[in-house]
């Protein structure tokens, strides 16, 4: 029988925040005094530890009598005695090590284990949701009177029964994720407040009913134990019926994410400055309230954040998670290059020299490395040649051994790692390093015949699950930075600033896309059924959030703060704030007052970005090469970047092939294939020696072959069509002479071009008779070179191979150029630059032209026009998406 006594504290200037506990204690100890209850053993509950503190001094300033015991729920139960460990296969409330407990389960259920062969992915999502439904059934159940909890379970399997229609798989999780929580047998560590038998329970109720207050509060009522509920829940649509507002409540609308944590921050120092300390900024969204913080840090704002952010976020699980990215047996370049140039690879580092990693860095991209397979230790600087060797022994226990291994075995693995690389000292030095290696159990040892020690001991894992058990590990972990001396500024959810004695709260998000969009409930429970259990629906979660939204309606200051779109997007109030209008109408009171910025403002005057343009007069390239005679005709401020100024971009060592890899890979193919047909002393089969050196190249490259399938393919169609041509070319007359062939030229002998050096590299040379012919392998689009040769002036790169060539020709010798279309789905096509030798004394002609000028100070200005400016890899250093004027 439900005898507890309800009383209202009502949303007034006798209960604004900073009095509030004042009544609530006296009208607690007017209520004990009524009963006869002994003050000093009655028990008064909160809804969370924040409220400890206020509440407490509001009862020593009443009276320097007896108080009573003022705590949480959970405070209580873990005075009154330990937790009861979590054994094997029980429910630990750890998402990482309960998703490895509840793949143990499935182990023997033949339908997920057909998943887990079908859809790995699939299935760690399906792990993933029968822990969240676990441990939601379980927390549930703890919150009933022990007497009540076989009902509770009678309850949901009842209405899991009960369902039809699809969703066989969502269904069969559910039931096991209820049998699974129905077996843990463990008494709940807030078990003991059942049998606590005070002189009177009194319960603060505040955020929507507490069920397990509630539950307590119902069975002392049962017994005869005075029981008293203060409810300081208020409607929020009847909030201001009786009283007017007890602050300034403020709005501001802001354009876009930036200017909302600008202006956030620009409200927290307002209210800061006008005396409003200590101030409470309402945290919902992350990311926005990370950087706020860091906005407030540079003015040194004192705060204690009692939020936090997951621990994964933090630099030292990154540059853990870096180290075992490297460690991953697919792992590319880019992956090792990142770890070594982290804080964990630090005495690596100074151990090879100070010089070794970026001199390891230049050879990789010089090269072209991309795998760690391709990489040649000979090829490296001693120091370079050293690091890697460092680095391969600091990481061999995680990437030699058996693929599938127990999870304690994988942790020995990395703790040897970190030994290896001295670096567990350089962790702990962080403020959240300690905390990443006790997360990981690499600071102490899980308790024996528990639930984390079964998991670590029994599951078996490939290094892919262990790093994805790794981040999920982080990722629930929260990293709370420890508290500044007296903090000005609280960050805290909005449930913990109920109640508190703020002098302002600051909510930022206040749209309907961050503040009351919805609840959030087990993915594998409708709202329906979740009702039905007992769990909070959607709607009682809605209510419980519009009642914590209300209490801030206390402070002497509310300041609410929302984007008003997203991009293109209009975003809308939150539903929250339009119930607020509508109570203020009601209550006759005016609307919402916008928020004023205080920030001063400062003109600034537009500053046009003109077309970008150099001069180089009196210079001249050293040297000069085919993309860069390329550049000069495209844009003569590109060439300036490139040729004269010397800059280049870095190419990227991603593990993943691109077609650029695949042209890198065919030339190379096609000349050792060549070289060898040309050398060999015994005969070979043609498509088995392109076979065979085809697949030594992909070695050689360290290009993976699941990577570089697709291309794979594709050489397999590519290579009769190759040898039926060449055969007809042989046919014809036409052999290979050389390939790669390394030239350079000095073609002008006047000054200021006396000394002046045309250098490339050319493909192919081909003798058919006494003549020469120059071939350039290329596999992009056909259509494309024959529009190149369609205008010979405009095809300056075999015109200028051409001329390369041009000091080897004897008199009686002609020169032919042509382009060999590789990927043509035809078979090989070739494309003729017709007169090639006309063009090439017209080409030296124009570049001598060109470069007296240029010599001479002509402008060098940025075209920004056609294709190649869109593609331009120098587009950042011209500034063209900033120019005032539009491109002719």
């Amino acid at each position: 029988m439900q005898l507890q006594e309800l009383q209202v504290l009502p949303l007034d200037a006798a209960h604004r925040a900073d009095v509030f506990w004042q009544r609530v204690a006296e009208r607690a100890g007017a209520w004990l005094a009524e009963q006869g209850a002994s003050v000093r053993d009655a028990v008064l509950l909160l809804p969370f530890a924040q409220q400890l503190a206020p509440a407490r001094r509001a009862w020593v300033q009443r009276s320097a009598q007896w108080q009573p015991r003022i705590e949480t729920t959970h405070s209580l139960a873990a005075a009154l005695g330990p937790n009861y460990l979590a054994q094997a296969q029980q429910i630990s409330f750890d998402p990482a090590i309960d998703a490895l407990s509840a793949a143990q389960l499935l182990q023997g259920q033949s339908w997920a284990q057909e998943l887990r062969r079908r859809d790995p992915r699939a299935f760690r999502l399906a792990l993933t949701r029968l822990v969240e439904a676990a441990h939601a059934l379980l927390r549930a159940a703890y919150q009933r009177a022990p007497a009540r909890r076989e009902a509770f379970w009678q309850q949901a399997r009842q209405v899991l029964a009960e369902v039809p229609g699809p969703g066989r798989l969502e269904r069969a999780l559910a039931a096991v994720a209820l049998e699974w929580a129905a077996s843990d047998g463990r008494q709940a560590a807030t078990d003991a407040l059942f049998e606590l038998r005070p002189s009177a329970w009194i319960q603060v109720q505040a955020g929507g009913p507490d069920p397990l207050a509630r539950a307590l509060l119902d069975e002392a009522a049962g017994q005869g134990v005075p029981a008293l509920c203060l409810v300081a829940d208020v409607e929020l649509d009847e909030v201001f019926a009786e009283a007017p507002p007890l602050g300034r409540i403020e709005e501001a609308l802001c354009s876009d994410f930036e200017d909302l944590a600008q202006c956030t921050a620009a409200c927290v120092l307002q209210h800061l400055a006008a005396g409003r300390a200590p101030l409470a900024l309402v945290a919902q969204d992350r990311v926005l309230v990370r950087r706020v913080r860091a906005l407030l840090e540079r003015q040194q704002v004192p705060m204690l954040d009692e939020t936090g952010w997951t621990l994964a976020t933090t630099p030292p699980a990154a540059q853990l998670m870096a180290l075992l990215r490297a460690a991953a047996p697919q792992a590319g370049l880019d992956e090792w290059l990142a770890w070594l140039k982290s804080d964990l690879a630090r005495d690596l580092r100074e151990r090879a020299g100070g010089a070794a990693l970026p001199l390891l860095e230049a050879r990789c991209r010089a090269k072209g490395w991309r795998m760690p397979q391709a990489l040649r230790a000979d090829l490296l600087a001693p120091s370079s040649a050293r690091l890697w060797e460092l680095a391969g022994a600091a990481l061999a226990g995680l990437r030699e051994g058996a693929p599938r291994r127990s999870l304690a075995d994988w942790l020995a693995a990395l703790q040897q790692a970190l030994q290896l690389l001295r670096a567990e000292p350089l962790l702990q030095q962080h403020e959240a390093g300690e905390k990443v290696l006790d997360a990981l159990w690499l600071s102490r040892s899980p308790w024996p015949d528990s639930a984390h020690e079964a998991a670590l001991r029994e599951a078996q894992l490939r290094y892919a699950d262990f790093v994805a058990w790794i981040d999920e590990t982080l990722e629930a972990q929260q990293y709370v930075p420890p508290a500044g001396v007296e903090p000005q500024l609280v960050i805290t959810p909005l449930a913990r600033a109920m109640l508190r004695p703020f002098g302002a709260v600051v909510l930022p998000g206040a749209d309907a896309q961050t503040l009351g969009a919805g609840g959030k409930l087990p993915a594998l429970l409708s709202d329906a059924q979740a009702l039905a259990i007992g769990l909070p629906d959607l709607q009682q979660q809605r209510e419980a959030l519009a009642y914590a939204f209300a209490q801030t309606l206390r402070a002497p200051a509310l300041s609410l703060l929302r984007c008003h779109a997203i991009g293109a997007e209009p975003l809308a109030a939150s539903p929250l704030l339009d119930r607020l209008q509508l109570a203020l109408a009601r209550g006759g009171h005016a609307p919402l007052a916008a928020w004023r910025d205080e920030r001063p403002q400062r003109a600034l005057l537009a500053r046009p970005q003109p077309r970008a343009a150099a001069r180089a007069g009196g210079l001249l390239p050293a040297s000069l090469s085919a993309s860069g005679l390329e550049s000069l005709r495209n844009c003569p401020y590109q060439f300036f970047a490139r040729a004269l100024l010397g800059l280049q971009e870095q190419e990227e060592l991603e593990a993943t092939a691109d077609k650029r890899d695949y042209g890198t890979w065919l030339h190379a193919v096609l000349h050792r294939f060549h070289e060898q047909r040309l050398a060999a002393e015994t005969p070979e089969d043609d498509g088995a020696r392109l076979q065979r050196l085809a697949l030594e190249q992909q070695a050689q490259q360290g290009l993976a072959p699941a990577e570089f399938l697709p291309f794979m393919a594709s050489f397999e169609r590519f290579a009769p069509r190759y040898l039926a041509w060449l055969a007809e070319a042989e046919a014809a007359g036409q052999h290979y002479a050389a390939g790669e062939l390394e030239r350079s030229v000095q073609p002008f002998a006047d000054a200021p071009l006396q000394g002046l050096v045309l250098r490339g590299r050319i493909d192919r040379v081909d003798e058919q008779g006494a003549d020469r012919v120059l071939i350039d392998y290329k596999t992009g689009s056909l259509q494309g070179l024959k529009a190149k040769v369609a205008r010979p002036l405009e095809d300056t790169q075999l015109a200028f191979y051409a001329a390369l060539m041009a000091p080897e020709l004897g008199a009686e010798a002609a020169l032919q150029a042509r382009y060999l279309a590789l990927d043509d789905g035809k078979g090989i096509a070739e494309v003729e630059h017709p007169e090639v030798e006309r063009t090439v004394a017209r080409l030296l002609a124009g570049v001598a032209d060109d470069l007296r000028a240029l010599h001479g100070g002509a402008p060098l200005p940025a075209l920004g026009e056609g294709s190649s400016c869109s593609y331009c890899k120098m587009r950042g250093l011209c500034r063209r998406d900033d120019w005032s004027e539009a491109a002719p």
